[in-house]
């Protein structure tokens, strides 16, 4: 009996030694163990397939995939509580941030976005892009998804219906043939982001602009604006009453290069 006790208790720490190497031991998921995953159509636009997805074991946050975006194909808006980090193992595509510009990232970059910053990710509309995407969780939670990101936004510009040409926009017709990448952030970042956020109306956004235009003695902008100020429904009426008032806090001067600049639009676009 007390061989028999001796032998079981000299068994027992080799057997919980053996349990803590297992806990510690380096695990190994072999490539395509794994079935791929298509990107939700809730999170993402056009063909997304998510492979080798990983997750760290507690008290470890860390998790991810590795994610492939066809051309075209991109998340919507999201933000991560403990940041991202994303690394493109081929091809080429694009990341941008709310309100920043749209940044190329190709083969070998390495991206990091941080905590609580929207943004989205994916492919360029001509080639696809494939990187791993690495985040902590927060509560359990890593991601949080919003709205989705319109083709304006990513880039695209509206097909012209058939047998009609696309008019070029007020960016281009200004400074297209100059700088078509400023043409290109004004359309798609201030036009199409800024001025259609819905926190101001688009009427509320002219006055704000006119009125800043108005205070820094910008002619040449102040004229294109106070015309798409009366497309956005700023009456001529409120636009001299705001070049009125703003004279006493932007100085005389910059009120009378306001008029003029006023009275050469009124004329040249009479009100409807």
């Amino acid at each position: 009996m007390k061989l028999l006790s001796a032998a079981v208790i000299a068994f027992l720490p080799v057997a919980s030694l053996s349990l803590a190497e297992e806990i510690q031991a380096v695990k190994v998921t072999r490539f395509g163990s794994q079935p791929s995953a298509s990107g939700p159509a809730e999170n993402f636009t056009g063909a997304v397939r998510i492979d080798s997805r990983f997750q760290g074991t507690s008290p470890a946050r860390v998790g991810g995939a590795t994610v492939t975006f066809e051309p075209g194909a991109r998340t919507a808006w999201h933000t991560h509580p403990l940041g991202q980090t994303l690394i493109v193992t081929s091809g080429t595509g694009f990341v941008q941030h709310w309100n920043g510009p749209r940044q190329e990232i190709k083969q070998g970059d390495t991206v990091w976005i941080p905590p609580g910053v929207k943004h989205w990710h994916g492919a360029s509309a001509t080639t696809p892009v494939a990187h791993v995407a690495i985040a902590e969780a927060l509560e359990g939670k890593t991601v949080e998804w919003m709205e989705k990101v319109s083709d304006a936004q990513y880039g695209i510009q509206p097909k012209p219906a058939q047998g009609k040409t696309t008019q070029p926009t007020p960016a281009q017709k200004m400074y297209g043939n100059i700088s078509p990448k400023l043409a290109q952030l004004t359309d798609d970042v201030l036009y199409a982001d800024v001025w259609e956020r819905p926190g101001l109306s688009k009427r509320d956004r002219s006055l704000a602009t006119i009125s800043a235009l108005i205070a820094m003695n910008r002619p040449d902008q102040l004229r294109s604006h106070i015309t798409r100020a009366r497309d956005n429904g700023v009456t001529q009426d409120e636009i001299i009453e705001s070049i009125t008032h703003l004279a006493f806090y932007a100085g005389w001067p910059s009120a009378v290069t306001a008029v003029a600049v006023a009275k050469e639009v009124f004329q040249k676009t009479p009100a409807k």
